[in-house]
C-alpha cells in the first residue's frame, strides 16, 4: 500500500463544498468532511494577565513541588536533562521546561489509511472524534447491557459513515466477552477494518502499545510509521501530580514513533484538585506540561497534544458531573494557555452525565460543545455516543450526536459571503409580496443554505402524531439501525487484511486469557 499522503490540500482542507459537500450535508453514507477551519474567533474570558498568573503558577507548582515519574528510565531521563530528581519526584527549572514545550510543533498532520480523510491538527483546524471507553451500551432496542465486539464493530462502522467525524476513535465501546489481554488486537483490528479514518492507540501496557504499532506498520508500513502521524493516543496523569509506570511505557513506545499523545490529566475538581475552577487549572496545566516535556526527551520535536478532562464532582455525592458552567469555563482558560504555548490542544466536546439521550443531555452538550468550538479547541474528542459520563455509549446518542456535529461545523465555519450578490440579486428579481421558492438563486442553493437535520423534528403537531409521535431519542435509534443497513465496508487490500488476521492469530496464541 502507498504511504499517505503528507498533506491535505489547501482546497479540500477549506471547504466542503461542491457535489460532495452537500451529499454530506444531506448525512448521505461515506461523504466525509475534511478538516474544519475554523472562521470565527476564539473568545477569552479572562485578561492575558490572568493567563500568565496561571501560567507562573503552574511553573512554580513544578519547581517547588514537582511531579512524580514512576519509572527509572524516565527518572535517568530527567536526571541526565538537569532536573532535580529525588527518588521519583521531579522538580523541573522553568526554563528547561519551556525549552522542551517549544519543541513540539504547533500543527501536524495525522494519516488516514485512505489519503483523503488525513486531516490537520493545530492552528485554527478542529477535528471531532467519537467517545472512547465505555463498559455499557445503550442499545438499538434501548437496553443498557455490557458492550460486545459486534457493538464496537457497528460503532466503527457509524463513525466511518458520519461525515463530520473525522476520526474512528478506538475504544468506543469495551468488546466485554474478549479476555482482557487480547482485547486490544480486536479493537484496533477493528477500527483499521470498519473504517479508513484517523484511529486512537492503546495505551494500558507496553505491549499493547507496541501491537498498535505493528499492526498500524501492517497497513502503513513499519517505514512509515516509525516517523509519519497515523494515531492519537490518549496518556492521563494521575491527578494531583503523578505520571504512572503505564502511562509512561506508552509515552515511550509511541512518542519514539513520532506519533502524538493526548497529554491530559484525569481532573475530578473539587476531589483530586482543589475545589476552584482556577485553582484547578493551574494543577492541570502543570501536570500537561511536565507530560509534553517528557515527550521531548524521549523524540525532540515530535507532535503532541496537550489536553485536559477536568469535570466537576457533586459535593453531595462525589459523582462527576457534566455540561457544568465551571467545565466551560475551565475549557476557556485551557484555550488561552494552549495558544500561549503554542501547542495543539484537546478538550471534550459531547460529554454529559445524563443516563439517556434526553433534554439532559441535550443542555450539557450544548454547554461543553459552544465551549469548545470558541475556545479555539483542536481534538475534539468524545463528540459521539457519550452518556452516563463515560459508563455507556448509547446508540441514538451517537446518531443524533453525529447530525448535531454537522450543524457545529457549519457554525464554526463561519458566514460566507460568497453569494452575497446574487442573494441581493435575487430581492430585486421577486419585489414586494412575491416569493423566493422559484428564484434560480434559491434552486442553485437550497440543499446546502441552511443546516437540515433528519433526527430533529420541525413537523406539524398532526403529521408528528400520525407518524408514530416519535420522541427524539427514538428517532436516533432508527437512524443508527439505518446508517448500519446502509454500511458498504471500505476494504482492506487482501494482503494487509490476511497480514492483520495472522499477526493476530500469532499474537492471541501467546497470550493468557485472562490478567494474572
Amino acid at each position: 500500500m502507498n504511504a499517505p499522503a503528507a498533506e491535505v490540500t489547501e482546497h479540500a482542507s477549506r471547504r466542503a463544498g461542491g457535489r460532495l459537500g452537500r451529499k454530506a450535508l444531506r448525512g448521505t453514507p461515506m461523504a466525509s468532511f475534511p478538516t474544519l477551519v475554523r472562521k470565527i474567533p476564539v473568545y477569552q474570558m479572562v485578561p492575558d494577565e490572568a493567563v500568565e498568573l496561571i501560567h507562573q503558577e503552574s511553573l512554580s507548582i513544578l519547581e517547588e513541588v514537582g511531579c512524580e515519574f514512576r519509572d527509572d528510565e524516565a527518572i535517568a531521563m530527567w536526571e541526565a536533562a538537569g532536573a532535580d530528581v529525588s527518588d521519583t519526584r521531579v522538580r523541573i527549572d522553568r526554563a528547561l521546561l519551556m525549552e522542551l514545550v517549544s519543541k513540539v510543533p504547533s500543527e501536524f498532520t495525522l494519516n488516514a489509511r485512505n489519503p483523503q480523510r488525513s486531516v490537520r491538527v493545530g492552528g485554527n483546524n478542529s477535528i471531532f472524534v467519537p467517545m472512547y471507553g465505555a463498559p455499557y451500551v445503550r442499545d438499538l432496542d434501548n437496553v443498557r447491557r455490557y458492550g460486545t465486539l459486534a457493538d464496537l464493530n457497528n460503532f466503527h462502522k457509524l463513525a466511518y459513515m458520519a461525515p463530520a467525524l473525522h476520526s474512528s476513535s478506538s475504544i468506543i465501546c469495551e468488546p466485554m466477552e474478549i479476555p482482557v489481554p487480547k482485547r486490544h488486537l480486536h479493537i484496533i483490528h477493528s477500527a483499521l477494518k470498519h473504517s479508513d479514518k484517523p484511529f486512537m492507540g492503546i495505551v494500558t501496557s507496553k505491549d499493547r502499545a507496541e501491537d498498535t504499532m505493528a499492526m498500524a506498520g501492517i497497513v502503513f508500513g513499519e517505514d512509515y510509521v516509525r516517523d509519519n502521524p497515523v494515531l492519537v493516543s490518549i496518556t492521563n496523569c494521575n491527578s494531583p501530580l503523578v505520571w504512572d509506570a503505564t502511562m509512561l511505557d506508552a509515552m515511550k513506545v509511541y512518542a519514539r514513533h513520532n506519533q502524538p499523545l493526548i497529554l491530559a490529566p484525569f481532573a475530578l475538581c473539587g476531589a483530586s484538585t482543589s475545589a476552584s475552577a482556577v485553582g484547578a487549572v493551574a494543577q492541570v496545566n502543570a501536570e500537561a506540561l511536565a507530560g509534553i516535556a517528557f515527550t521531548q526527551l524521549l523524540r525532540p520535536g515530535s507532535p503532541q497534544i496537550y489536553g485536559q478532562f477536568m469535570v466537576t464532582v457533586d459535593m453531595k455525592t462525589g459523582a462527576p458531573m457534566g455540561g457544568t458552567p465551571e467545565a466551560a469555563q475551565m475549557m476557556y482558560l485551557m484555550g488561552a494557555l494552549a495558544r500561549k504555548y503554542k501547542l495543539p490542544w484537546r478538550t471534550s466536546g459531547f460529554h454529559v452525565g445524563s443516563k439517556l439521550n434526553d433534554a439532559q443531555a441535550g443542555y450539557e452538550a450544548n454547554m461543553l460543545m459552544h465551549a469548545a468550538i470558541l475556545s479555539g479547541a483542536n481534538y475534539i474528542w468524545h463528540s459521539a455516543g457519550w452518556l452516563e459520563a463515560g459508563l455507556t455509549c448509547g446508540y441514538s446518542k451517537f446518531a443524533t450526536d453525529c447530525e448535531q456535529l454537522v450543524g457545529w461545523y457549519k457554525y464554526a465555519g463561519g458566514l460566507p459571503f460568497d453569494d452575497f450578490k446574487e442573494a441581493m440579486a435575487a430581492i430585486r428579481e421577486v419585489g414586494p409580496q412575491g416569493h423566493f421558492l422559484g428564484t434560480q438563486h434559491t434552486l442553485e442553493h437550497f440543499e446546502s443554505a441552511f443546516f437540515m437535520p433528519s433526527i430533529m423534528d420541525f413537523n406539524s403537531y398532526e403529521q408528528w402524531k400520525a407518524e408514530g409521535a416519535k420522541d427524539h431519542d427514538t428517532r436516533g435509534r432508527e437512524k443508527a439501525r439505518n446508517m448500519l443497513a446502509d454500511y458498504e465496508e471500505p476494504k482492506l487490500d487482501e494482503g494487509i487484511a490476511e497480514g492483520l488476521e495472522d499477526l493476530i492469530a500469532r499474537r492471541e496464541e501467546k497470550l493468557p486469557d485472562s490478567v494474572s
